[in-house]
């Protein structure tokens, strides 16, 4: 059974400022749960349907029906089992080798694809404004399919830091040079814009090389490409150097 209090509290995290309060958030899914139990997250509480998970300790497990699963769920169709995690500290910044930084990215499922390709390609810092999404919103975490416990994720005043790093700095833009010319380093800090407005214009006076992704289609008449998407063309190039 789930008591009335722990519904409470898990429905409650579903919103920034509790988890924030509680220092807690939830991921749901064997996936994306084994991956943060294998992982340096510790665990709060599982609930699962199945009689599933052993190495977790008995004090730490209940196995609920699906009826209860549903009622502390964030998904449409809840899976099998709910996890909280407690929110561990900030790690310190890494400096070195390709960041990828993010200006205020609102979508939930653009953040966690984000997160998912920084793992992929061994991008091991990312560097998020104050404006983006939150990294435990239960969308980013259920997008990053586990990634999250891979990628050392910052908030940070971005125009501060990047007024202040010594890497050279990488944007997208319309006019910029046609990234599939241009030779390109393996170590800087890219940084993707909003998906409606793209980058800051205090954030583009400090971008001194600006790249684009050019269009091949005849008529042309695509305005841009989704955010996560641009992320996979970028890195994808500049990995492959």
């Amino acid at each position: 059974m789930v008591s009335k209090n722990q519904i409470k509290l898990i429905s409650s995290l579903q919103q920034k400022k509790y988890r924030i309060a509680n220092q807690l958030f939830f991921a749901e899914g064997v996936k994306v749960v084994l991956e943060l139990l294998e992982s340096n997250f510790e665990l709060e509480h599982l609930y699962t349907t199945e009689n599933d998970f052993e190495d977790v300790l008995f004090a730490k497990k209940t196995l609920v029906h699906e009826t209860d699963l549903k009622k502390i769920s964030a998904l449409a169709t809840p899976n099998t089992c709910l996890a909280v995690f407690k929110m561990p500290r900030e790690k310190e910044i890494k400096k070195s080798g390709l960041i990828i930084a993010l200006d205020s990215i609102r979508d939930p499922g653009n953040l966690g694809t984000i997160l998912r390709l920084c793992d992929w390609f061994g991008v091991e810092q990312l560097l998020c404004s104050k404006e983006t999404v939150d990294i435990y919103n239960p969308k980013v975490v259920q997008a990053t399919m586990g990634s999250i416990a891979r990628v050392n994720v910052n908030y940070v005043d971005l125009n501060a830091f990047i007024s202040d790093t010594q890497l050279p700095v990488f944007g997208t833009f319309m006019d910029g040079l046609n990234i599939y010319k241009t030779n390109l380093p393996q170590e800087g800090i890219i940084i993707m814009g909003n998906e409606a407005n793209g980058i800051s214009e205090d954030l583009e006076k400090m971008i001194k090389n600006r790249l684009s992704i050019p269009r091949f289609g005849e008529v042309q008449k695509t305005e841009s490409l989704n955010v996560a998407t641009a992320t996979a063309i970028i890195l994808s190039e500049f990995k492959r150097g």
